[in-house]
């Protein structure tokens, strides 16, 4: 069983604290955490198992072959690309690196924004995205941007209500942090899910400054036990300040190995995507149908309200759902769920019912 001195988790994914309360054995089905449900790709399972014999040695600190792997994947140059342990080792990297005074996030967003500030004293100013308008960022979050704010996250599309905002929106929001002096830290761990990722990213915008984007093989590649991310800034200066903040080896041998051989899976890339798109408005479909009020959301998950506690009675039958309880701005009839292949979705939705009655 769970000991009672565990501590309480603030994401998802705790399959070790299922397998320690049901047994190592007992099934589970997890959709709480937001990784591909095709496992990993076989080209970085095989990376992963050849990579051994080197790791008696230290890893590249730089990342170099990896680095410019990935820079040509986005068509940047190298020098503007960081590899981190995830994208949560880039987030705080950036708040160890500046420190600043004041920062700003929405609510809700992504928990370790705001972990990672706190953790240097800084004063977090939250905006509230309204269910009135479905958690959609809307223009007074521009005159939440003045002078003071040393940082400003935004999550596109936004964990956990899977929503983007308007791209207009974001350039301006992009240029009101240029104008107050904030860097703006814009999340596009989930942009790959999008319809239309390339129309979707600031990207194009990094050259102005004053931005970084961050990214993530967790989700796409089901890397998420690997740890890799990275981080793309055309500012050198702000990037150097972002290695310096962090430890010299981050990014493990394994990881290097396994982000040089995802990125030559195009054919897995394709075929989570179209799962994703295929099987997303037919399990927002089936919550809806059991009366469960669905976000529309753009990535691999959906926000959905239900007022019946689901968590528990799910978890007793081998399922993991995310609750969003501890979210602000939301609340414990707030769940996450991942979207997986169609048997996983209709397994959740078969329990969901008997769970509702």
């Amino acid at each position: 069983m769970t000991k009672k001195t565990d501590p309480i988790l603030t994401h998802g994914g705790d399959w070790a604290g299922f397998a320690a309360e049901y047994g190592a054995q007992a099934p589970l089905l997890d959709f709480s955490a937001n990784v591909s449900p095709l496992g990993l790709p076989a080209g970085v399972a095989a990376a992963l198992a050849g990579c051994a014999s080197g790791c008696d040695r230290y890893p590249d600190p730089l990342c170099r072959e990896l680095t410019a792997a990935i820079a040509r994947a986005e068509g940047v140059p190298a020098e503007w690309v960081l590899c981190g342990n995830g994208a949560a080792d880039l987030i705080w990297r950036g708040a160890l690196a500046l420190r600043p005074g004041r920062a700003l996030v929405t609510s809700p967003a992504f928990a370790e924004y705001e972990a990672a500030l706190a953790a240097v004293g800084c004063r977090v100013e939250r905006y509230a995205l309204r269910e009135a308008e479905g958690f959609r960022l809307d223009e007074g979050f521009l005159e939440a941007i003045r002078p003071g704010v040393g940082m400003v996250f935004l999550c596109e599309p936004n964990n956990p209500t899977g929503l983007t905002s308007p791209r207009p929106l974001l350039l301006r929001v992009l240029d009101r942090c240029r104008q107050a002096g904030a860097l703006l830290v814009a999340d596009e761990c989930f942009g790959d899910f999008l319809a239309d990722p390339a129309a979707h990213t600031l990207k194009g915008a990094l050259e102005g400054g004053g931005l970084l984007l961050l990214k993530a093989f967790t989700k796409l590649y089901g890397m998420a036990g690997v740890r890799l991310g990275y981080g793309l800034c055309a500012d050198p200066a702000l990037l150097a300040k972002l290695r310096a903040a962090g430890q010299p080896w981050a990014v493990s041998t394994p990881a290097q190995a396994a982000g040089l051989a995802a990125l030559k899976e195009t054919g897995y890339v394709q075929a989570v995507r179209d799962l994703i798109a295929d099987q997303r408005p037919r399990l927002a479909a089936g919550l809806a149908a059991l009366g469960c009020q669905v976000l529309p959301g753009e990535a691999n998950y959906l926000l959905f309200r239900c007022g019946t506690p689901l968590a528990e009675p799910l978890r007793r039958r081998g399922i993991l759902l995310r609750s969003c309880a501890n979210y602000h701005g939301l609340g414990p009839d707030w769940y996450r769920t991942a979207v997986r292949t169609g048997p996983e979705n209709r397994r959740l939705l078969a329990a969901l019912r008997e769970v509702l009655g």
